[in-house]
């Protein structure tokens, strides 16, 4: 497959001083900080060419406000965007794709097949998540989960290459993650919007080493396998930088991408067999107790490798949302291997 690489495309002229939270990184790209659940932990990205723009993940209704406002910052007008591009559609990537939708007026929504139905009728999406997340939270964080129109929905498919005014974007089906999650290739910036497929990298545990970047495994849809065969096809492109969700680029430098492949597919197969060791302890909250500790000294252990001096208590108290989710998600896979 024949890519190429460019010059940065000079930036859209701001109509004002960038806020805190918008983060130019080169070729017309742009990550938002969404704001969701704390400072650098959620972005979505805003792409600006040829005077358009198209969006890629949206965070939650809470940051909508903060996507329209890039674009008021950066002189484009609402109707002047094209697309928005959730990566799956679990809530932190794609729970505001709805009420932003409402204020695009030209913009179509560009999903994985997969999740469509979700995007067009999110009840079940916001049962599947209240489950894990409690009403409460829901209300608080995630707000009304808004349907699209489906005469507005795209779906992709894998290999697509969207030719959007002249700027090439590949999409691929990247499971292990979700069976809903597509990654999008910018051939501009030889880079990679991964949602979560590549993981998650916290700039707090940055070290003169580089970034420290972990596998996620939230429920329910976590598959290892799977997940390996999605990461060998994204590094197969020699990507110079990954933008991810969680959070913002890393990069542009492509023997760093290939270094912290290697080492995310090291740390999966050390999280599978610590997840197959906690099954051992049968009881439900016993396991879940047994993966928790066991997700925790691992990570500890790989932000220590990389030359992070947080003290225990604060990289613990960073990760401890992450920590609960993905045992959660490791004791739905281990469920569904003991019915297979």
């Amino acid at each position: 497959m024949k890519t190429s690489s460019s010059e940065p495309q000079a930036p859209a002229t701001p109509a004002r001083p960038l806020p805190s939270w918008l983060l130019p990184l080169g070729h017309g790209i742009h990550a938002v900080d969404t704001g969701f659940h704390r400072d650098a932990f959620d972005a979505a990205y805003l792409m600006v060419h040829q005077g358009r723009a198209l969006f890629i993940d949206t965070g939650t209704n809470p940051g909508v406000v903060r996507l329209l406002e890039a674009l008021e910052v950066l002189g484009i007008a609402r109707d002047a965007v094209d697309w928005v591009i959730p990566t799956h559609v679990h809530l932190d990537h794609a729970g505001g794709a709805g009420l932003l939708m409402q204020e695009l007026p030209a913009a179509r929504l560009l999903i994985h097949p997969r999740g469509a139905r979700h995007m067009a009728d999110p009840s079940a999406l916001v049962a599947g998540a209240t489950a894990v997340y409690g009403a409460a939270e829901m209300a608080r964080s995630y707000g009304r989960i808004l349907p699209i129109a489906p005469d507005r929905i795209n779906t992709s498919s894998d290999g697509q290459w969207l030719d959007w005014h002249g700027r090439r974007l590949l999409l691929l089906d990247t499971p292990g993650h979700a069976r809903h999650h597509h990654c999008i290739w910018d051939e501009t910036s030889r880079g990679w919007f991964t949602g979560d497929t590549f993981g998650l990298s916290y700039r707090e545990f940055d070290t003169a080493r580089g970034p420290w970047l972990l596998p996620t495994t939230t429920p329910v849809q976590f598959e290892p396998d799977a997940l390996k065969q999605s990461i060998g096809r994204l590094l197969a492109l020699q990507p110079e930088c990954l933008y991810l969700t969680h959070f913002s680029r890393i990069g542009p430098d492509a023997a760093l991408v290939q270094r912290l492949g290697a080492e995310f597919l090291e740390q999966l197969d050390e999280l599978v067999d610590m997840a197959r060791s906690a099954e051992r302890d049968a009881a439900p909250e016993a396991r879940h107790a047994a993966l928790c500790e066991g997700l925790a000294a691992l990570m500890l252990r790989r932000v220590r490798a990389n030359g992070c001096e947080l003290d225990d208590a604060a990289a613990r108290a960073l990760l401890a949302l992450d920590v609960e989710l993905n045992a959660q998600g490791l004791g739905v896979w281990l469920d569904r291997e003991a019915r297979a």
